[in-house]
């Protein structure tokens, strides 16, 4: 579909989703300097010393701006990174086993009975993604064709050694939930061939907002999830719906991190890339009426993008917070990779996570 044509598409879904449902439902390098790791471990929720997160991400910015001279447009985008380098834009990545005895309900609140959770299926799952192999392997993602990482380890992520069982007629078909970034990004084409290849497993991927992927499991129609909410992932674990697997002493499994970028048109009417910090870019752009398109899907990254705005706005996920500021706040409630078609297309400003980015510039400005 041709981009604008996919635009249009788009801002009709997103009118017609602010008018009727609101916004939905709800380090780098390895974490190469400790800093980035304590940061990146307090937002996954982890008991973490406080730290500078922005030592190690303020290299990549430095390195950027000695290579570009400030924003310019890559190829045929015109939509560009203008803020990162900020502790608040920390993006955390957990995987949950969905527990086989959770109160699963369908969408309207009624109990569902006989969901069958694959169990065994998504424990070689987990497992895999936190051996060796599977870390390696999204550690690695993005280096050949961009020369660095696009999700990174977290130092003392939890880590499987042991044997990971192959798949038998019962277990082969696994369900994963999981946000749109790990997705659009193609990390999960990466490392899913590696593990089906391997183990004779097939993953069947559901790819949505954090909202709408913990939603499909309490639905029972997941065996496990990826995802980057930690208030959301928590509600999960807390409501009965997560288990912990043999050998590890928690539900959540916090495992990899990228960044959130701030990103706008490289001309940067509101001043974003000079702004002293996330906030005061994310304040410039609400006092400056600068269009923004928002998740507004309940997603990890809509999730990020409502605690940055200033307080005072009273932006949430309800359609009514924000009835005020359509001229310029577009709530587009779709994922993230046709939300930067819409960014680009009305040189708007979106929050989006680093890696789906750098694969959308790659492509052109162009999302399957």
């Amino acid at each position: 579909m041709k981009k604008k044509s996919l635009l249009a598409l788009l801002l009709t879904v997103a009118m017609v989703s602010g008018l009727l449902a609101g916004c939905g439902s709800d380090g780098k390098k390895d974490a190469t300097t400790a800093a980035a790791t304590e940061a990146a471990k307090e937002t996954a929720g982890e008991t973490a010393a406080a730290g500078d997160v922005t030592t190690a991400a303020a290299e990549d910015a430095t390195t950027a701006a000695a290579e570009t001279e400030g924003p310019a447009a890559t190829g045929d985008v015109n939509t560009v990174i203008l803020k990162e380098a900020d502790d608040k834009m920390i993006n955390t990545y957990t995987v949950i086993a969905v527990n086989p005895e959770a109160p699963f309900t369908d969408a309207d609140g009624n109990a569902v009975s006989d969901v069958a959770v694959n169990t065994a299926g998504a424990d070689a799952l987990i497992q895999f993604l936190l051996s060796e192999e599977g870390k390696t392997a999204a550690a690695e993602f993005g280096q050949a064709e961009f020369g660095d990482s696009l999700f990174y380890l977290l130092e003392d992520a939890p880590a499987y050694e042991g044997e990971i069982a192959e798949a038998t007629e019962e277990t082969k078909t696994i369900r994963l939930s999981t946000t749109t970034s790990v997705n659009d990004s193609g990390l999960l084409a990466t490392l899913l061939p590696i593990f089906e290849d391997k183990y004779g497993y097939t993953v069947e991927v559901q790819s949505a907002g954090t909202g709408k992927a913990i939603a499909a499991a309490q639905y029972g129609n997941a065996d496990l999830i990826l995802v980057h909410a930690k208030s959301s992932e928590e509600e999960f674990v807390e409501a009965g719906f997560a288990r912990t697997l043999e050998g590890f002493d928690s539900e959540r499994l916090s495992f990899m991190y990228n960044y959130f970028v701030l990103c706008g048109p490289s001309e940067d009417p509101a001043g974003v890339k000079d702004a002293e910090s996330v906030l005061d870019a994310f304040a410039a752009i609400a006092d400056g009426k600068y269009p923004f398109i928002s998740r507004g899907d309940g997603s990890g990254t809509h999730t990020k993008e409502l605690s940055l705005w200033p307080e005072s706005l009273g932006i949430t996920k309800e359609a009514d917070s924000f009835v005020d500021y359509t001229e310029w706040y577009t709530s587009a409630n779709t994922g993230m990779g046709a939300c930067l078609v819409m960014a680009e297309e009305t040189n708007a400003y979106i929050l989006t996570d680093k890696a789906t980015f750098l694969t959308f510039v790659a492509n052109g400005g162009v999302m399957e």
